[in-house]
């Protein structure tokens, strides 16, 4: 379990550099205003590689980016741009979103952050304080899987079974909902997705 972990914090750490990376051509974070993401903006993710504002990139979640900035000839040249630290050891798996020229990201316990992509300043972190005794029932460690954003607000599903949402410029709760039944051993490690104004979200459990 602790190569599983050291791995995936590696793997997240690879994932923040390589955004930066690509993002280093970009307009710098628009941090004083919301993210005008409406459901076409987020129909023609395609159309917009320098972002990446849903889980896989795109509605068909391909996960594949059109950049070519960094290929087989340049990718012996890539060094680390910036670095940003978390509060855990534990496990690491989401895939950030890039929205704007701010990363945001979910770490273990269901804690988000938002980073200006490009300079690597942090902008701001939030903590939806789950109980440290809701660790017993997941199954594979308090880690999150992702995030999702719409009009002003990323979306974030708790590992308590919150679904939560955020603004995107300030990092506090807007409004939070309890998704499962809090007397059975569901728990929320996935990430959200918007379809029509909508979220969508699912749950999972040991038992």
């Amino acid at each position: 379990m602790s190569q599983i972990r050291i791995r995936s914090c590696w793997l997240q750490g690879v994932a923040i550099a390589l955004l930066a990376a690509a993002l280093s051509n970009t307009t710098l974070a628009q941090t004083n205003s919301p993210a005008k993401l409406d459901d076409a903006r987020l129909a023609d993710a395609a159309k917009h590689p320098q972002e990446w504002p849903t889980i896989g990139g795109t509605y068909d979640e391909t996960r594949f980016s059109q950049l070519d900035k960094i290929n087989v000839d340049t990718v012996k040249d890539l060094k680390l741009a910036w670095y940003g630290d978390f509060d855990t050891t534990r496990g690491q798996e989401a895939t950030p979103l890039v929205i704007d020229g701010v990363l945001y990201t979910s770490t273990a316990w269901s804690k988000v952050y938002a980073y200006d992509a490009k300079a690597g300043k942090q902008l701001w972190m939030f903590d939806p304080k789950v109980a440290g005794s809701k660790g017993q029932d997941a199954c594979c460690d308090v880690v999150n899987r992702g995030l999702a954003a719409y009009d002003g607000k990323v979306y974030i599903g708790a590992l308590d079974g919150r679904l939560i949402a955020i603004d995107m410029k300030s990092g506090k709760e807007v409004w939070s909902t309890q998704t499962t039944d809090v007397d059975r051993p569901y728990t929320i490690t996935g990430a959200p997705r918007i379809v029509n104004g909508k979220v969508v979200i699912g749950n999972g459990g040991p038992n």
